[in-house]
């Protein structure tokens, strides 16, 4: 009758357990407690991984949380607000009635209910923001692109041209290039969209500086890839992380523009609600009325600050040195 041996260190092989492991696993993991763990967070993806550590900062979450509710509310407004409340441009109330149950954000000066136009303003404001940012990023991402990839002359042409959109003030050159495009609602975001470009390409160059000097992309040119396939399959993921925090953080930044310019009367003009607009035809009655003031007010500041957490949270999840 032979006797089994087993060498210093080796497991021996065992039954199943009731769950379904085996007794060398049960005795691996007793070993090493987090191997498990560990072998979980190997398989996860890149995204993956990012979205594991998204899911822990508590702000980014609320900041979520609020957009998608802005967003299901501004694009279901049509199936309830007018007929619970009013058309945003229907002047059939009582002026400035304060807030009720029938009008829950009260009345401006008009008659208008000023609940239903807070929730048409978010789609005016959330319309601006997403294509004024979409604008820059399609310009920013090719000059940033063609910059950091073939540098030179090129790179010198397109970093002065960035310089030159710096050195006039942001909201300045807006309503100058506003007042040769005449106040409208598309050549709002059209303006937001052309003056924001040159961050967005600043900010693609810089990583594409780091990321083109490594191997891989030394073993695709060696390999006889062209520049689109190298731009787009080895230096553009691997880039693009830095882009979307800050196209993100951009959105809130965008919101806060176009109130600006409504609030000048350079941006969504009237009867069209917006959150700059509402603010703006409310300034004079910030005492007898304020209702008028606080709720847009209260708009742009919730809406905004969840961009703004929403991308720092993804800074902080897309950063591979935090990766834990």
């Amino acid at each position: 009758m032979s006797t089994s041996k087993h060498t210093p260190g080796s497991v021996p092989e065992g039954p199943v357990d009731p769950a379904g492991h085996s007794v060398r696993e049960e005795q691996v993991r007793a070993v090493l407690p987090g191997a498990g763990e560990v072998a979980q967070r190997a398989s996860r993806t890149l995204w993956g991984d990012a979205w594991m550590r998204l899911r822990k900062n508590k702000l980014a979450i609320i900041g979520l949380i609020w957009i998608t509710f802005i967003v299901t509310v501004t694009v279901s407004a049509d199936l309830w607000v007018p007929q619970n409340f009013a058309e945003p441009t229907s002047t059939e109330f009582d002026n400035l009635e304060a807030p009720s149950a029938a009008h829950p954000f009260g009345t401006d000066r008009i008659g208008r209910d000023v609940f239903s136009r807070v929730v048409y303003g978010a789609r005016v404001s959330l319309a601006v923001g997403i294509l004024a940012v979409s604008i820059s990023l399609v310009i920013g991402l090719a000059m940033g692109s063609l910059s950091g990839y073939y540098g030179g002359l090129l790179d010198s042409v397109v970093m002065r041209t960035a310089d030159i959109f710096f050195a006039f003030p942001y909201t300045l050159f807006a309503i100058a290039l506003l007042a040769v495009l005449g106040p409208s609602y598309r050549n709002v975001f059209i303006a937001i969209g052309i003056l924001g470009w040159p961050s967005i390409a600043r900010v693609l160059r810089s990583s594409i500086l780091t990321v083109k000097e490594n191997e891989y992309v030394d073993a695709a040119r060696a390999m006889g890839a062209s520049d689109l396939r190298i731009m787009m399959r080895h230096i553009m993921p691997n880039a693009i992380a830095p882009i979307i925090v800050y196209g993100t953080m951009s959105i809130g930044g965008a919101i806060i523009t176009e109130a600006a310019l409504s609030y000048l009367g350079m941006g969504v003009q009237p009867p069209t609600p917006s959150w700059g607009g509402m603010l703006s035809e409310a300034k004079a009655l910030m005492v007898p009325a304020p209702w008028l003031t606080i709720w847009p007010g209260f708009a742009i500041l919730t809406t905004v600050l969840s961009f703004v957490l929403m991308g720092d949270g993804l800074r902080d999840a897309l950063d591979v040195k935090m990766k834990d």
